[in-house]
């Protein structure tokens, strides 16, 4: 057994026990609630048998434990009527709300009689039958024990959110170690063929010191050596460096241009020649060099690509406009997410890749800036300015 299984175990070990004991928290605090609430009605019972007592004999000496028992009561609201509903005795009620508000004792009725049933008092006169009833609410110890288990629910809550983002974020972090290792394997594979290619290209400038073949041979074994020093760089420390943006993305551009289809027209704008910004050229460049290539997926090999720089007071704007199929509204945000992807035999990393080399290692902003079905997509990358 790995140490990841070992881990994965212990860590739904914890989960299932917390959830566990939190539910028998919930379940016993429910039983006490109940059992408070029925030794509540049984003091109420008590009081009316009290009352009833006084009642019988108006005329009569009260008797101290009757008058004790009425008065005992300190704690639960409580409200008498008579059989025509008409209020004859309150205790415990707020009396500032009382004499601020004549509807008060009527409210306050109301809330009484949905929370209890009312507790009849039956006495018997000489010449008739007299009938009270006692309405109660819960006493502000019931109350607050009542939303003891909300709170309880709240904390269960906000402690499965925790577990959720703690699962996510160790999920993410395992995934970001897989694709560094594996950025880093890639490039140092490819280290072996490119010094290999490199031999060939000098025996044909032997042979033939101007061969075209032998240049577009260069020019390709230089594009992999850019390619490897990219994935080399993912994972590690990326230092950066004052760079002209405009010749940047001009050179960029250029590689793709002349190996993509004739059929696409590219513009290129500049508000000046020179933009200087902090960044890693070679990480910078492939950000840019995805974009494209998006934009030429989208266009299928037809249609028109423009590229801007402008400069702000604070940041620089790049924008890479294509005309292609459009991208919904609702993908906006979704397209930057690993994996995510529209094309059939794609990997969904471009973008993703491209988001995290502009906001985590430059400090900038990347999104699309409008979009229509059919008609294309507009991406804007916002970089600090130097």
């Amino acid at each position: 057994m790995t140490n990841q299984v070992i881990n994965n175990t212990v860590r739904w070990g914890i989960i299932v026990a917390s959830l566990a004991i939190v539910s028998l928290i919930l379940w016993n605090t429910y039983k006490f609630f109940q059992r408070f609430k029925d030794e509540e009605r049984i003091k109420m019972e008590i009081l009316a048998s009290a009352y009833k007592g006084i009642n019988s004999d108006l005329n009569a000496k009260v008797s101290a434990l009757e008058l004790q028992i009425i008065e005992s009561n300190n704690s639960i609201p409580m409200i008498v009527t008579d059989h025509e509903g008409v209020i004859t005795f309150d205790v415990n009620l707020d009396e500032n709300k009382k004499t601020r508000n004549k509807n008060y004792l009527q409210e306050q009725l109301a809330v009484m009689k949905e929370q209890n049933e009312p507790i009849l008092v039956q006495t018997i006169l000489p010449d008739s039958v007299r009938k009270d009833y006692i309405y109660y609410k819960d006493s502000k110890i019931l109350t607050n024990l009542k939303y003891y288990p909300l709170a309880l629910l709240f904390i269960l809550f906000l402690f499965s959110i925790i577990i959720f983002l703690f699962t996510k974020t160790n999920k993410v972090a395992a995934q970001n170690q897989l694709w560094t290792g594996m950025a880093k394997e890639t490039a140092h594979q490819i280290g072996t063929p490119l010094t290999s290619l490199l031999g060939w290209v000098a025996i044909l400038r032997e042979e033939d010191e101007k061969s075209p073949i032998a240049d577009e041979i260069e020019k390709d074994v230089q594009r992999l050596e850019i390619i490897a020093n990219r994935f080399s760089k993912i994972g590690s420390e990326t230092p950066l460096v004052l760079q002209n943006i405009v010749s940047l993305t001009e050179k960029s551009i250029a590689y793709l241009k002349s190996r993509s289809s004739q059929q696409i027209k590219y513009e290129f704008h500049s508000s000046s020649d020179e933009i200087w910004v902090q960044t890693n050229p070679e990480l910078f460049g492939w950000v840019i060099e995805n974009l494209v290539k998006n934009a030429l997926d989208a266009t299928r090999g037809k249609g028109k690509i423009d590229i801007n720089i402008d400069q702000k007071e604070s940041y620089v704007v790049l924008t890479i406009k294509d005309t292609g199929k459009g991208i919904p509204k609702k993908l906006f945000q979704r397209i930057f997410e690993p994996g995510y992807t529209t094309k059939k035999r794609g990997w969904g990393i471009g973008l993703s890749l491209s988001k995290r080399i502009v906001e985590k290692f430059h400090g900038g902003k990347i999104y699309v800036s409008e979009s229509e079905l059919g008609k294309g997509t507009t991406f804007c990358v916002r970089l600090p300015k130097a």
